[in-house]
């Protein structure tokens, strides 16, 4: 069966600005048998390009089409529910420039939404404006909710903490399109043009990306080279259909079994007519 996978990025294939052993060579083998794969991040601050920018520098061949983020899936999301609307912003570069990709207009008064992502620049004074616009009924969307984030010193406050602040402010409850959101992944197997049953998701995060791979269906992977121990596995009602302890353990599995190339028959149909 044809097989494509969404992978998770920070715990998977990195950890801070070191690759994992053996996850370089994973991607490598999938670009060279066309095996269709998506990175999915939950982190809204970066763009594609950035992204790609940091993973060629730690020897991962990949383009901007490898890469979906939650700023991504969240700036489709508002933009079907209405297009060509507004938004007031928290957050960087990533989440702004998806937003404007798809039509959307930041704004600092009257927005149809407040939307929330990752960001080191946040004041009081913006989450009081935030207040406001949602309490004069703009609609507050998160682009994850994730409660911290990893860095190379430790955690700091995610998108999920300053959308909790939001919430208890103005007792409204927010909308979230990033992991484990059916929103984000059925938007990532539709990047990669694969059917349910096709679809693979490896993470290293029981809560987000093998909750969110299971409620849609698809097969899950977790890997132990993030912040999942083995024993934690059982304390879930949900569980992963693969445990391995990282990603470079994947080309081994039964889940990786790249297409022979077509045959010649198989690539050219003749019509019946054409042999009288």
């Amino acid at each position: 069966m044809r097989r494509g996978f969404l992978i998770d990025m920070d715990g998977v294939l990195y950890r801070g600005t070191e690759p994992i052993p053996g996850a370089v060579e994973v991607i490598k083998e999938m670009v060279k048998n066309q095996v269709p794969f998506l990175f999915l991040t939950n982190n809204s601050q970066r763009t594609r390009r950035d992204i790609v920018t940091k993973l060629r520098r730690i020897g991962f061949p990949v383009e901007e089409k490898h890469v979906f983020t939650s700023a991504l899936a969240t700036a489709q999301f508002v933009a079907h529910q209405k297009p060509n609307g507004t938004a007031f912003v928290i957050g960087e570069g990533g989440l702004l420039t998806a937003l404007h990709h798809h039509s959307f207009s930041i704004v600092d008064s009257n927005p149809d939404y407040v939307i929330v992502g990752e960001g080191r620049t946040m004041t009081l004074e913006v989450i009081e404006s935030a207040v406001k616009m949602i309490m004069n009924g703009a609609k507050l969307i998160a682009t994850n909710m994730d409660p911290n984030c990893p860095t190379q010193d430790g955690i700091r406050p995610g998108c999920g903490a300053i959308v909790r602040m939001l919430e208890s402010a103005t007792g409204r409850t927010a909308f979230s399109a990033g992991k484990p959101s059916p929103v984000m992944f059925r938007a990532a197997r539709k990047e990669l043009d694969l059917r349910t049953e096709e679809t693979v998701m490896i993470g290293d995060t029981m809560e987000t990306d093998i909750l969110g791979g299971v409620q849609m269906g698809y097969k899950t992977v977790l890997v132990l080279s993030g912040g999942t121990r083995q024993e934690d596995v059982a304390n879930f009602p949900y569980q992963p259909d693969l445990v391995l302890p990282s990603i470079a353990d994947l080309l081994d599995s039964k889940l990786f079994t790249p297409e022979p190339p077509a045959s010649f028959e198989d690539r050219v149909t003749v019509p019946a007519s054409a042999l009288v």
